[in-house]
């Protein structure tokens, strides 16, 4: 049994048992506990560093293609990461620091390339050499692969750094957020986001909350939890948000409706002629327009199902 991450305690209260829900990628059942001391939930024993690259499926990201289908998706995919553009925006321009953004966990770069479109200078880190180059054939955003503790950027140049649903798949989130201090400016912005386990779905759905996904997400934070990590590493929280338009209803309709998450399809390779694809997409997006008056209540109610976090570098 391994220490909490937050205050170290060893004890733990077993919550439940889980499997890869979303993308079957195993049957195997996980142990999720809770911290007796802090509360902050985890798997406990996390899947040991050989066995874990077997739950994440090798087309673990978007890249559109050329169907009717895939357009409505990158379509939709724009529209709802907007307000992840808004957040990043803000946080750039209020820092002085005068580097590039870099994002790490960039995928196909989407985000990157509409950083980019707006002016920005923008960098991207994918530990998949593939995704790192899709988002720079894409994207025209520069991105390479490697971990953040051995990414080839000079100390101290970065002015933005973003981490969009990473530290709960790490075995260290303490080693990416040291990493990323160094790499940030003097006033550098950090930006992280992570499902929060404190919201109203986890605690009405459990196991089947889609921010569970076991058995890639480590941790499962809360966002006191976030914060006191953030801050162990040197840096002061700015300000908190809790809800997004791209995470938070689509994770609720993901939870009650797994089989219709665009995304978990591809990744499952489940055949589909482009009617049916198109008809089960619509499904979804109903799904996650009738999701989107609950989510945004909880998250007006500081309970939303993810949190983002804007931290400064002293």
């Amino acid at each position: 049994m391994s220490a909490c991450l937050i205050c170290g305690s060893a004890t733990t209260v077993m919550l439940f048992e889980a499997s890869d829900r979303l993308y079957r990628t195993t049957q195997k059942k996980f142990s999720v506990v809770r911290c007796a001391e802090c509360g902050l939930v985890r798997l406990d024993p996390v899947p040991r560093p050989g066995e874990l690259p077997r739950y994440y499926p090798d087309n673990y990201w978007f890249t559109p293609d050329a169907s009717p289908a895939s357009r409505m998706e990158e379509a939709y995919r724009r529209l709802v990461l907007r307000d992840h553009v808004q957040f990043v925006a803000q946080a750039a321009r209020r820092t002085r620091a005068r580097g590039p953004l870099l994002d790490v966990g960039c995928g196909g770069g989407l985000f990157l390339g509409m950083m980019r479109e707006r002016g920005f200078r923008v960098l991207g880190l994918d530990n998949s050499r593939e995704a790192a180059a899709i988002a720079w054939r894409r994207q025209q955003a520069p991105a390479v692969c490697a971990m953040l503790e051995k990414a080839p950027f000079r100390a101290g140049s970065v002015a933005v750094l973003t981490m969009f649903h990473v530290l709960e798949h790490l075995y260290d989130p303490r080693a990416y957020l040291t990493a990323a201090y160094q790499l940030l400016e003097p006033d550098g912005r950090l930006v992280v986001q992570v499902p929060n386990a404190g919201c109203w779905q986890f605690r009405l759905l459990g196991p089947a909350w889609n921010g569970v996904d076991v058995p890639r997400h480590l941790f499962d934070f809360r966002a006191g939890d976030v914060e006191k990590l953030v801050q162990s590493c040197g840096f002061e929280v700015v300000r908190r948000k809790f809800f997004s338009l791209r995470d938070n209803p689509a994770g609720l309709a993901s939870s009650l409706a797994p089989s219709l998450d665009p995304m978990a399809r591809r990744v499952r390779r489940i055949e589909e002629t482009g009617g049916a694809r198109i008809v089960k997409d619509l499904a979804y997006l109903a799904l996650v327009a009738g999701a989107l008056p609950f989510t945004m209540l909880e998250a007006a109610c500081g309970a939303g199902s993810t949190v983002m976090i804007e931290a400064r570098r002293p």
